[in-house]
């Protein structure tokens, strides 16, 4: 049988590994600049930013049942709208994912916590469903509005009305 410890390890790991595919995987031949897929996700108009927004959300969802209190994943619930939003901007957006790091803050965030003795209240099933249906809202309407936004750009340049 695992333990409680030997489950939390396993746990970090496959999270720290999430989030450096999504964050630092690829490194700048020359350069310390390292970024992952989620800015490489974020170039695809309203789809790729929805993708990376769900392994972010898996990520809330393994901290939640790690323990962390209301006060933390309310932190990395923003790390990921700030990210969803800012990255949804063409072009600009996928630099600002580069720069971000959103899934990196929330498992340092995870991390931070997980040092401290327990002495935070945990959230509960009911905060937590209603923080990952909000952030599945969120990125929905964020991403139709930038596929109406291309769609309409691309009707102008084409002259399709």
């Amino acid at each position: 049988m695992i333990s409680q410890t030997e489950r939390k390890a396993s746990t970090l790991k496959r999270l720290r590994r999430i989030s450096h595919v999504l964050d630092n995987a690829i490194a700048i031949p020359g350069t310390r600049f390292r970024f992952g897929i989620d800015p490489i996700l974020g170039l695809i108009p309203g789809g790729g930013d929805t993708v990376s927004a769900f392994f972010a959300a898996y990520i809330i969802w393994e901290s939640a049942m790690l323990g962390l209190p209301k006060e933390i994943l309310m932190r990395m619930f923003s790390n990921i709208l700030f990210d969803t939003f800012a990255g949804s901007v063409p072009v600009v957006g996928d630099l600002f994912d580069v720069a971000w790091k959103a899934n990196v803050k929330n498992v340092a965030l995870l991390e931070e916590h997980l040092q401290l003795p327990e002495t935070s209240q945990k959230a509960d099933k009911w905060f937590l469903f209603f923080l990952l249906i909000g952030l599945i809202l969120f990125v929905t309407v964020v991403g139709a509005i930038s596929v109406l936004i291309v769609s309409f750009f691309l009707s102008l340049i084409t002259g399709n009305r």
